[in-house]
């Protein structure tokens, strides 16, 4: 039988029958498991920090989505992260671009300067800054998040690729946004893949974890296992089952997201009370291009909003808001809606007078018309 297709997957996620007819796999609660007299193990599970019978089915159907040879969930999207800084060395060289999840680029600012990593920051829509901070044979990895958040700026996945590899350099790519339903950067070259998956693939709003995806079982990916155990970053058996029930809906989810936000984006780009809609999406995005070269069937939920009367007229909109609601983090079901400077705090690169838009579920008039009257004076 051939491979079966993205959306039979998930579809199917662990929706096959066992031994007592269980169409949906039971919650398995229990942390530690039976011997026999011989001290053998009677289920070959010793302990849920080695292992949870809970996270077979889910580690495989993700990395069959990303195309990738194995996967680890984590117990949230920055213990993920963490696991593969943990995988550098005293003296490594780590490039990290200059938009990304503030609190990724928090992270590894502070994990470089504490364990003896060089860090450079690099403006990734421009290849030759990454191609100059590239250090051959110190550079060991290269992180890359495509559409960044909350800017959306588009990085071109396989000029990455060739340039890091180039230099020695592995590429870590953060996934989150558009997710294997529209992006799969295994197939591009990466060697690892990492999601949120708190976003969209749980997207109920219910669930902290984190996914990683390798393409190779080698050193570093033993290095990341050896971490996910000894630090105990696991993700819990009724998580790992919430999880492995999201991602059932995960495509048509996403793509309904990104449908409902590419309206609302092209309606919305010429209305006076902003300067900007920021959308790879639209044609007027500077990434727009590349965007659909690397992105598949659609530009994911997010988008960003810049208001042409400034940080007053942003907050204000965001006070009147009615179906979206004021809340951090995205992918979910609901519409999100946040001013993400004040979220950052002072130390926020983000401009003031953005605010970001996380597309959700809702009819696309109802949220044309909420964002309208919320526009209005």
């Amino acid at each position: 039988m051939k491979s079966e297709k993205l959306s039979t997957l998930v579809a199917r996620a662990g929706s096959m029958a066992d031994s007592n007819g269980h169409v949906v796999p039971p919650i398995a609660m229990s942390t530690t498991f039976a011997r026999d007299g011989e001290q053998r193990l009677l289920s070959g599970v010793d302990y849920s920090r080695d292992g949870s019978p809970m996270y077979p089915p889910l580690e495989a159907l993700l990395s069959k989505l990303d195309r990738g040879v194995a996967a680890l969930v984590f117990s949230s999207g920055l213990a993920a992260a963490h696991a593969v800084l943990m995988s550098l060395r005293p003296g490594d060289h780590l490039i990290v671009p200059q938009a990304c999840y503030w609190g990724f680029r928090k992270l590894a600012t502070q994990f470089a300067a504490d364990w003896g990593i060089a860090l450079s920051l690099v403006d990734f829509t421009d290849n030759s800054q990454l191609a100059a901070a590239l250090r051959p044979g110190q550079t060991k990895l290269v992180w890359v998040e495509t559409p960044a958040n909350p800017s959306w700026e588009v990085t071109d996945l396989r000029e990455v690729v060739r340039l890091a590899k180039g230099a020695g350099a592995a590429v870590c790519v953060d996934s989150t946004v558009p997710t294997p339903v529209l992006t799969r950067p295994i197939e591009l070259g990466a060697d690892l893949v990492l999601h949120s998956a708190t976003k969209y693939l749980n997207g109920h709003s219910d669930v902290l974890a984190g996914a990683l995806i390798t393409a190779q079982l080698d050193e570093r990916w033993q290095r990341i296992c050896t971490h996910r155990h000894d630090a105990g970053a696991v993700l819990g058996n009724v998580e790992a089952w919430l999880l492995l029930r999201g991602l059932k809906t995960l495509e048509v989810r996403v793509r309904r997201c990104s449908q409902t936000a590419l309206e609302l984006a092209t309606r919305l780009e010429p209305h006076p009370a902003l300067h900007a809609v920021l959308y790879p999406g639209l044609a007027s995005h500077p990434g727009h291009t590349l965007a659909r070269s690397q992105m598949d069937g659609g530009f994911s939920g997010m988008m960003s909003l810049r208001f042409a009367g400034g940080e007053a007229a942003a907050l204000a909109a965001c006070s009147k808001l009615r179906v979206f609601v004021r809340a951090t983090s995205l992918g979910a079901t609901e519409s999100l809606a946040e001013h993400r400077a004040t979220v950052e705090g002072p130390a926020s690169r983000v401009p003031r007078d953005l605010v970001r838009l996380s597309i959700g579920l809702e009819d696309v008039e109802d949220l044309y018309e909420d964002l309208l009257q919320a526009f209005a004076g």
